[in-house]
């Protein structure tokens, strides 16, 4: 892959840009209780989250086959609680809203790519960003395929006008750094998300860093290799 100035930066949002894991947790537990399951421990939704609701689901409830109308029930009622609890204790990272600020002033491009149901991949970057920093804001919807697969990331870097050797991939799992591989963008892991910086380097991770204040220096040095 040829290597390119970056211009764009998508952002994954659950576990990069906000810390939503207790609001998670604890909408999903209220419904395995709903259900008469035992719930998890916090901690475990590490583990649990990043490819939708449904893998979410089949993750959370012990050995028991899901029958179609299992599914619509449980998930349906996990709509509903999570509603109510959304942004209880969710917040940005410390250090999220200030890179965003930057890269702002920087002229970059910013969307979010999720595979969060849409409606609420959309009210979590309204109620936490200013509404003009990230365009567009995609979550997981019927005509969109869930990350990894790449065509999200591929037609939002395509909205901007942009290649995808441009585009700075931002996410904390396997899923997203699978993602940032199979659209040839730039894949960096954050190591204060979900899950292990082991899992991000062997899933493709071109860096993983430890703070947001560590990703504008990193897109002066690749600008820097460029000229």
């Amino acid at each position: 892959m040829a290597t390119q100035t970056i211009k764009g930066v998508i952002f994954d949002l659950d576990g990069t840009l906000i810390d939503s894991l207790a609001d998670i947790a604890t909408a999903a537990n209220s419904v395995l209780e709903k259900f008469g399951f035992q719930p998890h421990p916090v901690e475990a939704y590490k583990t649990f989250v990043g490819d939708g609701v449904n893998v979410l689901m089949e993750r959370i409830v012990p050995g028991q086959e899901i029958t179609d109308e299992f599914r619509m029930k449980f998930l349906l009622a996990w709509k509903d609680a999570y509603a109510v609890q959304w942004k209880i204790q969710t917040r940005p990272y410390d250090g999220i809203p200030e890179v965003v600020a930057g890269l702002k002033e920087g002229g970059y491009k910013m969307g979010v790519l999720s595979n969060k149901p849409q409606e609420f991949t959309q009210a979590c970057v309204a109620e936490f960003f200013p509404s003009d920093d990230m365009d567009p804001v995609w979550g997981l919807c019927e005509d969109r395929p869930k990350k990894p697969d790449p065509k999200g990331a591929l037609a939002m870097a395509a909205s901007w006008g942009l290649q995808p050797e441009e585009i700075l991939y931002v996410g904390d799992t396997n899923t997203d750094m699978q993602t940032a591989v199979n659209a040839g963008m730039w894949p960096l892991g954050v190591s204060w998300g979900f899950r292990p910086r082991t899992e991000l380097e062997s899933c493709g991770a071109r860096a993983v860093i430890d703070h947001p204040s560590e990703i504008l220096p990193l897109l002066e040095n690749l600008s820097k290799q460029q000229s």
